[in-house]
């Protein structure tokens, strides 16, 4: 009976046999949960944690699991996220989910299926996110630039991606407030039928004129038509069309540059992954296709080389003395200069380009067409070499090789949206030239950006395949030619090719008042833009041997395109201000704010139309009264902001204090454990001597 009673009172032990010495255990279940809450109070976290709690006046709350772990706060954010989410091991998975079941048998039937059908909700939602991911274009095009160039050159084409998608949005727009209008109702009696002949030709469609004028590519083709009501005609959806167009691309630019920088905001400046996560746990093991383990063998060693690179530069910046510092700056004061004088010599070549092409007058149609490309020949010859030169002198400024590239990107967008506003600034102060008195001036606008727009597409496709192709061809067929030592081999520039998105971006910006189907010309060259350069990098590059990160320049990717809005804003503002001034003018006589209407004339004849509560409201929020109470929200909202990125940025420090005390516990732990291991070795050793000892 009192066997039985051993037998039944003594605990089964269930143990993992890891190894010989971990068989040879004595302690108990017991024994090892004092040692553990023992222990605790020993570990480096704890001890770095204790001056601050005393600081503070006491400890903060803690609650002891039943494993003798020390769980800090409630955990309510993990309890309705999917186990597979949760970042803890099988054991602790285990204990969630016991821990769920308990708490509905607790919590009553209707509180349960709450939260269930609230786990199955997320669980859609990941679902079909991962279904949209996959039914993104090009996806395995990225993958395969990525790892043969890295993540700088694929950022280039999913910022061309994201270009590409922002102008689709625009035709539908455009298609909703303008075409879908004018198709259904039509336009005025007195407009002429759209024909081709007569004096048209080829030529039009590369000059915007004749019969492309005509068409509803341009703004002399839109009129009232039959609708026209106070606040539902025509002009209202026009402008309105194109208003919404610049509001959802101020939000959708805003609201990448901002998750951009938050992004490389919190990463910080001190982020470094630990290298030997990358080298021994940075592989994904379910990788089969031998092509796709070159490409993350490739991206992995790309990551390494820009590392290494990186705490290169950063040590030799440290050790830098004073005298070579001020030689620094000198050398890069100078260069500045250069650059200033560089950009006032393009300026004037693109102003006496614009003033010839004005005036000049000529008969033939080969010279007739040089002369009308002639500013935009100016502009593309002075962007594609003066980079080459930036770039060049950005190698002598001793900047770090991301530093580098974001300088030239700098003053490259610096010469392309500055090129392009002194080009619409001679544009809109100029006069219409005599013999096109009778034209539409808006038209003439719209032609302009019409032929930067298909020129700036020639000159990419020519530099592809009567450029970049044949040098790749010399290269392969006559390596050790002299020719082929000149040329050098070809890398994907990645500051270059941004710059001609943000200049066509900003164009099509522009334009898209005087030329509604300008987004839609900018959709096919973009697409077909994507795979020409798909082309140029997989056949004709090799990858560059220095890399850069792409979080910080993907931010200063869209700061450019928010700057390119920002100039069309307030080109067409000037526009549409000086077309208010000049009513009376030919301006105004065609389009749809014809025959003396302006925008302010449609939009106030509709507010007049209104109730007079809402004539108020509206007069109040476009009063000057409104403005300082919205400029209150303004800077109260940037405030909260500020401080909570402030509080954010101080909670990530925190967090990696306490990934470096985790690594610290972990090092102590196992120290503990070796030395404990080591006195059970030496006790088990004097067992039997004391054992001989005491027989003899």
């Amino acid at each position: 009976m009192q066997g039985d009673n051993m037998e039944e009172d003594s605990p089964v032990n269930f143990m993992r046999l890891l190894s010989e010495e971990s068989t040879q255990s004595t302690l108990s279940s017991d024994s090892c949960e004092y040692y553990q809450t023992e222990i605790y109070d020993l570990l480096p976290s704890t001890q770095a944690i204790r001056p601050t709690q005393a600081q503070q006046g006491g400890p903060e709350p803690e609650e002891r699991t039943s494993y003798g772990q020390v769980s800090r706060g409630p955990r309510d954010k993990t309890s309705t996220q999917p186990l597979r989410n949760l970042v803890m091991c099988i054991q602790g998975k285990r204990d969630v989910r016991d821990r769920r079941k308990m708490q509905r048998s607790n919590i009553g039937f209707w509180e349960s299926w709450r939260r269930s059908q609230s786990i199955n909700r997320k669980r859609v939602f990941a679902q079909m996110r991962e279904v949209l991911l996959r039914l993104l274009p090009w996806q395995h095009t990225l993958h395969t630039i990525e790892g043969r160039f890295g993540v700088g050159v694929k950022s280039y084409f999913v910022f061309l991606r994201y270009l590409i998608f922002l102008n689709l949005l625009h035709c539908a727009l455009v298609s909703g407030f303008i075409l879908g209008p004018t198709a259904f109702y039509g336009r005025s009696n007195t407009s002429e039928a759209l024909r081709f002949g007569g004096n048209d030709s080829v030529l039009d469609f590369f000059l915007g004129s004749g019969y492309l004028d005509r068409s509803p590519v341009f703004f002399g083709f839109y009129t009232r038509g039959s609708l026209d009501k106070t606040c539902l005609n025509t002009p209202l959806l026009y402008f309105s069309g194109i208003l919404c167009i610049f509001i959802l691309s101020l939000i959708m630019v805003v609201r990448r540059t901002i998750v951009g920088y938050k992004h490389t905001q919190m990463l910080g400046k001190r982020y470094s992954t630990n290298m030997s996560y990358k080298i021994f746990c940075g592989w994904d093991f379910t990788i089969q296709d031998p092509h796709a383990a070159t490409l993350k063998s490739s991206f992995i060693r790309n990551d390494l080389k820009l590392f290494l690179y990186e705490q290169h530069f950063s040590l030799r910046e440290k050790q830098r003395t004073l005298g070579q510092r001020m030689r620094l700056y000198l050398l890069r004061f100078s260069l500045n200069v250069i650059v200033l004088a560089l950009l006032s010599g393009s300026f004037s070549a693109i102003y006496y380009a614009t003033v010839i092409s004005q005036t000049v007058d000529v008969n033939h149609w080969l010279l007739q067409l040089l002369l009308q490309y002639l500013p935009p020949i100016t502009i593309t010859f002075v962007n594609m070499v003066l980079p080459h030169i930036f770039r060049k002198i950005s190698s002598f400024e001793d900047y770090s090789y991301t530093t580098q590239i974001n300088a030239t990107l700098l003053r490259s967008i610096f010469l392309k949206l500055a090129s392009l506003g002194i080009f619409l600034f001679f544009i809109f102060t100029t006069e219409e030239p005599q013999n096109n008195s009778s034209q539409c001036r808006p038209n003439r606008l719209g032609r302009e950006m019409y032929k930067l727009c298909i020129f700036n597409f020639l000159a990419i496709f020519c530099t592809a395949f009567l450029l970049n192709f044949p040098r790749k061809l010399v290269q392969e067929y006559y390596p050790s030619s002299p020719m082929a030592w000149l040329l050098g081999k070809q890398r994907f520039l990645i500051p270059f090719n941004v710059l001609d998105l943000v200049y066509s971006q900003t164009v099509s910006w522009v334009g898209v008042f005087y030329c509604p189907l300008l987004p839609l010309i900018g959709t096919v060259t973009l697409t077909a833009t994507f795979f020409i350069k798909k082309f140029t990098v997989l056949r004709c590059c090799v990858a560059e041997q220095r890399m850069f990160r792409a979080s910080s320049s993907s931010v200063l990717f869209h700061f450019m395109l928010l700057l390119g809005l920002l100039i069309a804003a307030v080109f067409l503002g000037l526009n549409l201000h000086h077309q208010e001034v000049k009513s009376h003018m030919k301006m105004s006589s065609c389009g749809p704010f014809g025959g003396g209407e302006t925008v302010l004339n449609v939009t106030g004849e509709c507010v007049d139309s209104l109730p007079k509560l809402a004539q108020r409201i509206l007069r109040y929020l476009s009063s000057e009264a409104f403005a300082l109470p919205l400029i209150l929200a303004e800077i109260i909202i940037l405030t909260s902001y500020v401080s909570r990125s402030r509080a954010n940025q101080k909670a990530i420090e925190r967090l990696k204090d306490m990934l470096v005390m985790s690594s610290s516990d972990k090092r102590f732990l196992v120290k503990q454990h070796a030395t404990m291991l080591r006195g059970q070795k030496r006790d088990r050793r004097a067992a039997p001597a004391a054992t001989q000892e005491a027989t003899s």
